[in-house]
Formats: C-alpha cells, sequence, structure tokens
C-alpha cells in the first residue's frame, strides 16, 4: 500500500510557543513542520533540507521576515512563500507581497493559515507536475513502446 508522503513546511516565528502549535494543527493536514526562530537558523534548514513552503512571521530579531523572503526569492523563485504575522495592516501585507510571498495571513486567523497552506502546497505540486508533463509531455509513450505485448487467442 502506497502511503502519502508529508509535505513539509518550514515555519520562522521567534515564539517557539506558536510553532509547537502550529505543527500539531498542521499535523492533521499531513504536514510536518520544522520550526526556527530566527532568519540565520532557516538558512542552515533550507541550505539542508527540502521545504514545500515557507511560513513567515514579519518579526523576526536582526533580519526581518520581508528581508528574509527577499533573499529566499533570490534563490528559490517556485517554493511558496506564506506570511503568518500580527503585522495586520495594509502596508504590511503590501511589504510582504513586494518582497516575494504569495500570500499573507494575520494572526490569530488560525482557519485562514490551514486553508492558505495546503491550497499553496497543492497548487505548487500541482505546478511541478504540470511542469514534468511539459517537458516530456508523452512519458507513457516511451514506457510503451519498451513494452512487449503477447496477443493470444481464446480457445473453447
Amino acid at each position: 500500500m502506497l502511503s502519502n508522503p508529508l509535505s513539509r513546511v518550514l515555519f520562522v516565528d521567534d515564539d517557539e510557543e506558536a510553532g509547537e502549535m502550529l505543527s500539531l494543527l498542521l499535523k492533521s493536514q499531513q504536514i510536518e513542520v520544522t520550526c526556527v526562530q530566527s532568519a540565520a537558523e532557516a538558512w542552515l534548514k533550507i541550505k539542508a533540507e527540502c521545504f514545500d513552503l515557507y511560513l513567515l512571521d514579519a518579526w523576526l530579531p536582526q533580519v526581518d521576515g520581508f528581508e528574509l523572503c527577499r533573499q529566499i526569492r533570490q534563490c528559490d523563485s517556485n517554493t511558496p512563500i506564506l506570511f503568518y504575522s500580527g503585522a495586520a495592516y495594509d502596508a504590511d501585507k503590501r511589504k510582504g507581497i513586494a518582497a516575494g510571498a504569495n500570500a499573507y495571513v494575520t494572526k490569530p486567523d488560525l482557519d485562514r493559515l490551514i486553508e492558505t497552506t495546503v491550497e499553496l502546497i497543492a497548487k505548487a505540486s500541482a505546478d511541478a507536475a504540470a511542469a514534468r508533463w511539459v517537458s516530456n509531455p508523452r512519458p507513457a509513450e516511451s514506457w510503451l513502446s519498451s513494452q512487449v505485448f503477447e496477443v493470444g487467442t481464446a480457445t473453447d
């Protein structure tokens, strides 16, 4: 039986309890959350592991979430970035999107956070699958041509 692999999210927020809570909530959606508290820690994880989504707080120590988002976009233009922050002014949201984020959800809207996280991961997965089909439009054709088929007749 094939199992559904967990999606992986890197959550960057200096509030450890927020990370623990989010990990529990997203686990029910088949999403594994890795939590770090700073941009420096985030870079260590980004260089060592692959993630399906980056989830950032705007307010981080030393390097804020907006700058981290810009830096991530310089080396990764495909992985979705979602802000989840208490910085709730429209100017903050515009700043996050301008930095390269795909979406911005304000704390404490957990329902919208879960919904947006699931949607962004699903869309990224579908986009990646579509890109594979475009680069190899007939993957089944080469497989079929390499197969040997025997034709038999039915006897009574």
